[in-house]
């Protein structure tokens, strides 16, 4: 039987005890600032990036990770023994790490190496990354674990809220900036994610509200629409992008409206805060993917 590893990337922003805990490989995506670059998580935290980011005027972007660096962990996983290396990464929609460890995949011969687009970031791809991590514990083989990462990319949904585009429309992630940005001064404008396989991964705004108060209300409204008539149990974690007031008030909506849902929290760390800028909430929903996985087992 193989031995499979779990690998992602570092805006999975699971902890150093889950990625432990799960077996879970990670790879830090670089932050670059003022001409330097720093590992994100590692060398710059979730407090200090913010407020950095509050402070100095000059703004970060992002890079990928080298392929020197995915290229030392697949032989530091080989050397450890594993036979196969599933790779979960940031969507391509947003990032051109997919198809650059796609690439990469095809050239190692030595060992397989199968790279799963995830079309979404944050909790979303934790999520997925978790599923694998619990379906290797289970026994199954790689194939199994690709068909149930399918079926929780099929489920997951994002709705998220910015103070305001211009980081999004700066770093060039958002796919229709140039149809909302002149109009949203003064506008809350709502974002949803294209997570499902026949989608781009991309982010684009769906809605525009007038108040924060009326966006968070249209966000409730559809998480509602969307799980209203599903038949497994809800995940939904709520991320923020250092606004620890939110975060504690999406939660306790979420949890009293929908009492059914399971409800996380997590964080948007500094390579997706980049894009997003301070201030920014988000829920993530999909199957719950410990149900998902345990669905395997019957």
């Amino acid at each position: 039987m193989s031995k499979i590893a779990i690998l992602t990337d570092s805006s999975s922003y699971l902890s150093k005890q889950q990625a432990k805990d799960n077996n879970i490989e990670m790879l830090s995506i670089p932050i670059i600032w003022n001409e330097k670059e720093y590992r994100d998580i590692v060398d710059l935290s979730f407090n200090q990036f913010y407020e950095r980011l509050s402070t100095q005027k000059e703004l970060p972007t992002t890079s990928t990770p080298s392929l020197g660096s995915l290229e030392a962990k697949i032989d530091e996983l080989k050397a450890a023994g594993f036979d196969e290396i599933i790779g979960i990464f940031i969507s391509s929609g947003i990032s051109s790490f997919v198809n650059n460890a796609t690439t990469y995949a095809e050239q190692r011969t030595d060992i397989k190496f199968q790279v799963f687009d995830a079309h979404v970031t944050c909790a979303g791809l934790a999520n997925m990354a978790l599923l694998a991590a619990k379906m290797v514990r289970d026994g199954h083989n790689s194939d199994t674990i690709f068909e149930a990462l399918a079926k929780i990319k099929e489920t997951t949904h994002i709705r998220l809220v910015v103070d305001d585009l211009k980081h999004l429309a700066r770093t060039g992630r958002l796919s229709n900036a140039a149809s909302f940005v002149g109009g949203l001064l003064n506008i809350k404008p709502i974002i949803a994610m294209d997570v499902k396989a026949s989608g781009t991964g991309e982010l684009s705004v769906i809605e525009k509200e007038r108040t924060y108060i009326k966006a968070f209300k249209r966000v409730q409204q559809d998480v509602a629409e969307q799980i209203k008539d599903v038949d497994y149990t809800v995940r939904g974690t709520i991320i923020d992008a250092h606004d620890a007031k939110k975060s504690t008030e999406w939660e306790s909506t979420f949890k009293e409206d929908f009492p059914k849902m399971i409800v996380d929290t997590s964080i948007i760390g500094p390579v997706v805060g980049v894009h997003t800028g301070q201030g920014a909430i988000c829920i993530i929903w999909a199957q719950d993917w410990e149900e998902l996985a345990e669905s395997y087992n019957k």
